[in-house]
């Protein structure tokens, strides 16, 4: 127990202790339900006030440090690569002690059981995946999203760059892990043209980009495809998990727990502008879910 936190403590008390701590600065989500809280701040700086072995799942889709002023196609566009001051390198050394903070922190609040997700680029899913060996995590699977509608590659000077990794672990070895396999092997995946019916789910997955209605209410620069969020949820979470995205994003990940169902949801995120994208995410499903109760 570290001031006053354990790991019995319900959704609502953790969310309470967060905003509540007498030792540190109140730190109050900015949108709060019985099952969902999303907080604007450092995710280093919120996690801390977690208390160790309390969060079932974390997806993490960490800056990728690739804005370098490089070029890409965007909508049949040339445009720059940069996606923000949060996604700039600075350096080798210091990007490997960022990853290396936020990670062993993640490995302090997850359960004995549970499982971290990683998403990355060869910008950055290699430090991430030396980190997760180094810090004793067991590594389950890596992941390839394929993306069957990437962008071509202007430069034409390496091969067109249409896939993500996606690392999967869990943080002790000797402890059984969530894995809903016959929903994965049994499951409607119709995005997925990879995906034989009723048959094991492979390590590769076909998935779209986001679709233009997942950005309705605008869009974060380096935004998941609901499709791939709920695969993840539904495959290692159960009813009644915590889940955490310590880069919250765009949100989709809460929007993922939040139609799969009977999840709790933790987001981070240093922009408020992206946590009110999220914001309004949410309370759309939540919207849509009162009038067809009501219907």
């Amino acid at each position: 127990m570290e001031n006053g936190i354990t790991a019995s403590m319900v959704f609502e008390d953790i969310v309470n202790h967060v905003a509540q701590n007498n030792i540190r600065q109140s730190i109050k989500p900015k949108l709060k339900t019985d099952d969902v809280a999303l907080y604007v701040g450092d995710c280093l700086e919120i996690m801390s006030r977690f208390p160790d072995n309390y969060v079932d799942m974390i997806f993490s889709d960490p800056p990728y440090n690739l804005s370098n002023d490089g070029i890409t196609c965007q909508a049949g566009r040339m445009v720059k690569v940069n996606k923000g001051d949060w996604d700039k390198s600075k350096g080798f050394d210091e990007d490997l002690k960022f990853h290396e903070a936020w990670i062993s922190e993640c490995r302090r609040i997850l359960k004995p059981e549970g499982t971290i997700w990683i998403s990355g680029t060869n910008h950055s899913i290699y430090q991430c995946g030396y980190l997760l060996q180094k810090l004793n995590f067991h590594i389950l699977n890596d992941i390839s999203w394929f993306k069957p509608n990437a962008a071509p590659n202007l430069a034409c000077t390496t091969f067109a760059h249409s896939h993500e990794t996606l690392l999967w672990a869990r943080k002790d070895k000797a402890s059984r892990h969530i894995f809903n396999y016959d929903q994965m092997k049994n499951g409607s995946f119709s995005e997925d043209k990879m995906k034989v019916p009723e048959k094991q789910m492979r390590s590769v997955w076909s998935i779209p980009t986001p679709a233009l209605d997942e950005k309705v209410f605008g869009k974060h620069p380096t935004q998941k495809p609901l499709a791939l969020l709920k695969r993840i949820v539904v495959s290692s979470t159960n009813e009644g998990s915590l889940i955490l995205d310590p880069f919250n994003g765009g949100g989709t990940t809460g929007v993922a727990a939040k139609l799969v169902g009977n999840r709790k949801y933790i987001g981070i995120d240093i922009s408020e502008e992206f946590i009110n994208l999220s914001a309004k995410r949410l309370n759309q499903i939540t919207e849509r879910k009162h009038f067809s109760n009501l219907s």
